[in-house]
């Protein structure tokens, strides 16, 4: 059976955001083209190489086509998008691998997101030739112009930034409550602000 494309070139709008608080918080992408939206549920670690990846691959365009002034170097305002994620989220799929291009023809920067998929994970040192890809149910096609691309990454590494503080001694992160920090041999720390007077 052929997998359903969730497919958005260009969508409206392509985010990366979040619901819950700081250190329980839910990941999403989320594409929307008028009243249609797809949801898909990652991890903040996904949500951060996306971005890091993305702005390589726009730098690298932006040094090879330079003075073209197709690849914005910095995000145009006007495409900037601090609004929450659109509601009810309903999640179509938890992401499992993900894939960018370009796409040179019309000047696109491609990003599928694929499903998790418990028959995909593979032992470590399993042979190339060994190794099967199982096919998608579903897949998430986003296809976006450059700057639409620089107003993604900005965003999404908001996003990342804005949970748990880290712990000033071990960089871990910090609970409202503390944490048991390492460096503390066991003891819990807290960072108490103390207003001066």
């Amino acid at each position: 059976m052929a997998p359903v494309i969730h497919s958005f070139d260009p969508p409206e709008r392509f985010v990366a955001g979040t619901v819950g608080p700081p250190g329980q918080r839910t990941f999403f992408l989320q594409a929307r083209t008028g009243a249609r939206v797809t949801s898909v549920a990652l991890e903040k670690q996904q949500v951060a190489v996306l971005a890091e990846r993305i702005d390589e691959l726009l730098d690298e365009l932006l040094r090879a086509h330079e003075g073209e002034g197709t690849i914005p170097a910095v995000p145009p305002v006007a495409l900037e998008d601090s609004e929450p994620l659109e509601q009810p989220i309903v999640e179509e799929f938890r992401a499992g691998t993900m894939t960018l291009s370009w796409d040179p023809a019309d000047e696109r920067v491609v990003v599928e997101v694929f499903p998790f998929n418990e028959e995909g994970v593979v032992e470590p040192g399993t042979p190339e030739e060994e190794i099967e890809e199982p096919e998608p149910d579903e897949v998430l096609v986003v296809r976006l112009p450059a700057g639409a691309a620089r107003a993604f990454c900005k965003r999404a590494q908001a996003v990342v930034e804005a949970g748990r503080a880290p712990c000033p001694f071990c960089g871990g992160p910090l609970d409202p409550s503390g944490h048991l920090c390492p460096r503390a041999n066991g003891f819990r720390r807290t960072i108490v602000d103390v207003d001066p007077e």
